[in-house]
């Protein structure tokens, strides 16, 4: 029987089996856009200066994510669905660095196999981490940290599990913990000056694609693309 844990970002090197780190508010959201967009892959790094770095390295990729929210100078786009949907991005290849989920994927260092997820993919990585039964699936809640709880990270993480487990499991109360986590009651108050309500909109449409986020490694880089089956 598949166990299941959970792990803050903090703990993310702890993570073990089956890995899935999660950021539905905003990264993987975000991604999980890019690559529906026709996006060919994704490098997720840890700081604006790998950035930096790898964008001499490609010099045809574009750049997303944010600091402390908000897209930092010289980036293309910032961490924001929103955003993303309105451009064409076929073919092209993009560098993210965000303050959650890319730090995430770069922390986890003792995974079997790894993927990226939100809301807009959880069913499809349901089946695919249904496909592999493996003894442990361990999710990383990267929105919890700094204070904050992440509860719209671990409500995701528990729909995954749910829908593991029963494939009929309704997606309505976790995605409702979306805006009463503590990132959702501060966008509510008006707070996050950065967070749109496009973008929380489109965060909330669960099992929007039919792909899955696979992490892996090519040479030296940690790359996201799409998985399907």
């Amino acid at each position: 029987m598949t166990r299941f844990k959970y792990y803050p970002l903090a703990k993310a090197h702890f993570a073990e089996g089956v890995v899935v780190v999660i950021d539905v508010l905003r990264a993987f959201t975000t991604a999980a856009y890019a690559l529906n967009k026709g996006a060919k892959q994704i490098y997720p790094v840890a700081s604006v200066e790998e950035v930096v770095m790898l964008r001499s390295r490609f010099d045809d990729a574009l750049t997303m994510g944010e600091i402390g929210g908000f897209k930092p100078e010289g980036f293309d786009f910032s961490n924001s669905p929103a955003e993303i949907i309105k451009v064409n991005l076929e073919g092209r290849i993009l560098i993210q660095r965000t303050s959650a989920g890319t730090q995430g994927v770069v922390r986890t260092q003792q995974a079997d196999q790894c993927y990226a997820a939100s809301f807009v993919v959880a069913r499809a990585t349901a089946d695919r981490l249904r496909t592999l039964k493996p003894d442990l699936i361990s999710f990383i809640i990267t929105g919890k940290s700094q204070g904050r709880d992440g509860d719209e990270d671990r409500a995701c993480g528990e729909y995954i599990q749910a829908l593991f487990e029963n494939r009929r499991a309704t997606p309505d109360p976790f995605v409702a913990r979306i805006e009463k986590s503590s990132v959702g009651k501060s966008f509510l108050s008006g707070s996050l000056k950065y967070l749109l309500a496009d973008d929380v909109d489109l965060c909330k449409r669960v099992d929007a694609f039919d792909f899955y986020l696979l992490i892996s490694r090519e040479h030296d880089l940690l790359v996201i693309k799409k998985g399907r089956g």
